[in-house]
């Protein structure tokens, strides 16, 4: 699991729900490379880590916010996005923002029930 970079909890259980804070492409307490694409694969291993922590997969995952430094990256978020969560499609807002914690390039959070059907 990595170590939050400010005062929060990386997961949450709130009854049939599982909130996950945003995560940043780090590994080893630094960021990764390989740009948007390269972070983003990494936060997403980060989120699905979380996940397996709590009993849950990325199959759990119904909805899902990702914050891009630069929008012209959509593209290649979706790429990676889709790489990571395959035929599974949660709900999923995109929004650009002018800073990320740590100089990432994306962040990704994420909200997962596991209440059944």
């Amino acid at each position: 699991m990595t170590t939050p970079v400010g005062p929060y909890t990386p997961l949450v259980r709130a009854g049939n729900w599982l909130v996950v804070s945003g995560q940043v492409g780090l590994a080893d307490g630094h960021l990764v490379s390989g740009g948007t694409r390269g972070q983003l694969a990494r936060a997403l291993e980060n989120l699905a880590g979380l996940l397996d922590g709590a009993g849950a997969t990325m199959a759990d995952v119904v909805k899902t916010t990702v914050f891009l430094r630069h929008l012209s990256d959509y593209a290649a978020m979706n790429e990676v996005y889709v790489a990571a969560f395959g035929d599974h499609r949660p709900a999923r807002s995109a929004i650009g923002v002018s800073e990320l914690p740590l100089g990432a390039l994306v962040e990704v959070e994420a909200w997962a029930w596991i209440g059944g059907d």
